[in-house]
């Protein structure tokens, strides 16, 4: 496997850093000085303070650092689905106010209607978003995105006659098959068990490798970080969580798990983002 790491020490990312500086193409997504307070109690939390993070079209980039550090706020600014106090986030040279199909969310909980098949659950976004197609059409796409993630055989079930697992895989294929600009995952495998969490890093590595997808996603698990991402962006504690450091993670690919694990730059870099947590 060919590998390049950048060498340590690592520098603070100066936040404004693609994957190839020199490149003249705008970033896909950029967040720019993006502050969010909430008011609790009568008091006012400052939750995030002057975020700055651009991503490349292709990018996978994911955010790590403590509970209660702004991670899954930052990511439901980038969704549109809360509004920033102050600054804004750019795709694709517009602002985002909204929830759109630009954007496909997956959630730790899978968010799938119970009453609707799993082929149902896909045909609902496919149906929303590409309504100018052809009803034969739509549903060539709705199959194929389920055949990709492995429920071809399961697409007549309902959520409740399926494993976590599988809901989740329901969530991945809903969201790629709006065939958005970028993939927002908020910590998708969080609540699954160790064997099918790594079915399922592997099946988002495949995809990821097949489309080139741009994905954005939330952490806590550091392995998990390193073995998906371009780059990791460590975030402060909160109150005023901020983006501190930006991480590369330049390991070639496709990724085989167990070999990345055995090459010391994933050590080295998985000690330096656990140093950055215990430490601060």
């Amino acid at each position: 496997m060919n590998v390049l790491f950048e060498s340590f020490p690592l520098k603070k990312d100066s936040m404004t850093q693609t994957v190839n500086p020199s490149a003249s193409t705008p970033s896909l997504l950029e967040i720019s000085m993006v502050s969010k307070t909430f008011q609790t109690k009568g008091e006012t939390y400052h939750a995030l303070k002057n975020v700055n993070l651009k991503i490349d079209s292709g990018e996978f980039v994911t955010l790590i650092g403590h509970s209660g550090c702004g991670k899954s706020t930052l990511l439901s600014i980038a969704a549109g689905l809360i509004s920033p106090t102050s600054g804004g986030i750019i795709l694709e040279g517009k602002e985002i106010r909204e929830p759109g199909p630009d954007r496909g969310v997956v959630f730790q909980g899978h968010a799938l209607l119970p009453w609707l098949t799993v082929y149902e659950n896909v045909a609902l976004a496919v149906n929303a978003v590409f309504s100018a197609m052809s009803v034969a059409e739509r549903k060539e796409r709705v199959h194929h995105f389920l055949e990709m993630v492995g429920l071809k055989e399961a697409s007549h079930k309902k959520p409740n006659e399926i494993s976590g697992g599988m809901k989740q895989r329901v969530g991945i294929a809903r969201a790629l098959a709006m065939r958005p600009k970028i993939l927002l995952l908020d910590e998708p495998f969080g609540a699954l068990d160790a064997l099918t969490r790594g079915h399922l890093q592997d099946e988002v590595l495949r995809i990821q490798q097949k489309f080139g997808q741009t994905v954005l996603m939330v952490t806590h698990d550091v392995e998990e970080a390193i073995l998906l991402s371009d780059r990791i962006a460590l975030m402060s504690k909160g109150p005023d969580a901020t983006i501190e450091e930006i991480v590369p993670v330049s390991l070639s690919r496709p990724r085989n798990r167990l070999a990345v694990m055995e090459l010391s730059c994933y050590q080295t870099v998985r000690k330096h983002i656990m140093e950055f947590l215990y430490e601060r």
